[in-house]
């Protein structure tokens, strides 16, 4: 008989979530590499639809021949270059923001392993064009962190809405999420990712 991993012990002691869980079945994390890029992926795909920002960025490594590109690649590509590849100019300027911050910095799975989350968004948000909620998609599905809470994602938020009858206009509504998801610690990561599964019921 197979082991219950521990996120889904622990998971399973909220009545509501335990539903989810059995419809959606096993979910687990894995860790990307080249955050830089990733990076650059998370900044593409902002207020876009999924569709939307796989053709970008399909158009973007097109740029490179289908290949991905080094932060040095990146930097020398005009910024004429990636807007016409379908990226606005302020998104084509963060790229490079990105790639520059990556030479001089550097943000390699290495270097981010010895922060903590809070250390990682405050060290990637100093990057202009780089905001809280990219850094806590990176965290979760780049650096596999076990235990992110996005409050501020529109599925997120949906989410508790439908499951937990939160009123996202009162406001109360951050302090009550909050307060439901302190009982998924140490593995807020999971549940989120059950959050969203549940969408698509």
């Amino acid at each position: 008989m197979a082991t219950v991993p521990a996120s889904i012990k622990h998971l399973n002691k909220d009545r509501i979530l335990r539903t989810v869980i059995r419809r959606a079945g096993p979910i687990r994390l894995k860790k990307g590499d080249k955050v830089y890029l990733r990076l650059c992926g998370s900044i593409i795909s902002q207020q876009l639809s999924t569709k939307a920002a796989d053709t970008i960025y399909t158009r973007f490594l097109a740029i490179y021949d289908g290949a991905e590109p080094t932060a040095d690649q990146i930097l020398a590509t005009p910024e004429e270059a990636l807007r016409k590849a379908g990226l606005s100019g302020a998104k084509a300027s963060y790229l490079h923001n990105v790639a520059a911050f990556e030479k001089s910095h550097g943000m390699d799975e290495n270097k981010l392993s010895k922060m903590t989350n809070e250390e990682v968004i405050d060290y990637l948000t100093s990057i202009k064009g780089v905001g809280k909620w990219t850094v806590e998609m990176l965290l979760m599905f780049v650096l596999a962190r076990p235990d992110v809470f996005p409050i501020d994602d529109v599925g997120i938020q949906n989410a508790l809405v439908d499951l937990y009858g939160l009123n996202r206009k009162h406001k109360t509504f951050r302090k009550k999420a909050y307060a439901i998801a302190e009982q998924w610690a140490p593995y807020r990561t999971y549940a989120c990712l059950y959050l969203w599964r549940s969408l698509n019921f």
